[in-house]
C-alpha cells in the first residue's frame, strides 16, 4: 500500500512538467493608439492598437476595452507577463483572469544597444 502511495505522489508531482504548454515572458507596452475603425459609433466598445515588445520582437495587437475604463491609454512603459501564441498574446488582467488579444503584425525590434 505504501509503495502505491509513493508511485501516485511521484506521478502527481511530475504531471505539471507534461502539462506546460508555453512560457510566459516579460513584455513592455511600447505604444497605445486608438484603433481606426470604419464606423465611429460612440456606443461601440473602444479598441486600441497596442505595441508590445517581447524579447527582440514588437507585436502590434488589437485590445478591446470591454469595461470602458480607458486605462490602457496610459499604459505605455508598463511591463507585464505574456504568453505569445501563433495568432494571440495571452496575459492576466488585474483580477488574474486570462485575456487574449489578437496579433495584427510582428516586426523585429530595432537594436537599441550602442557600441562603445
Amino acid at each position: 500500500m505504501l509503495r502505491i502511495m509513493r508511485v501516485a505522489c511521484i506521478c502527481l508531482l511530475t504531471l505539471p512538467v507534461f502539462c506546460e504548454s508555453g512560457k510566459y515572458e516579460v513584455a513592455t507596452i511600447m505604444d497605445v493608439q486608438p484603433h481606426a475603425s470604419a464606423a465611429s459609433d460612440s456606443s461601440e466598445v473602444q479598441k486600441y492598437d497596442v505595441s508590445v515588445k517581447v524579447a527582440d520582437t514588437i507585436y502590434l495587437t488589437l485590445y478591446t476595452d470591454v469595461v470602458g475604463a480607458g486605462t490602457i491609454k496610459h499604459a505605455a512603459g508598463r511591463e507585464l507577463l505574456v504568453l505569445v501564441g501563433e495568432d494571440t498574446i495571452t496575459y492576466n488582467d488585474i483580477l488574474g483572469r486570462s485575456q487574449k488579444v489578437p496579433i495584427i503584425s510582428r516586426s523585429p525590434a530595432a537594436n537599441t544597444k550602442q557600441s562603445k
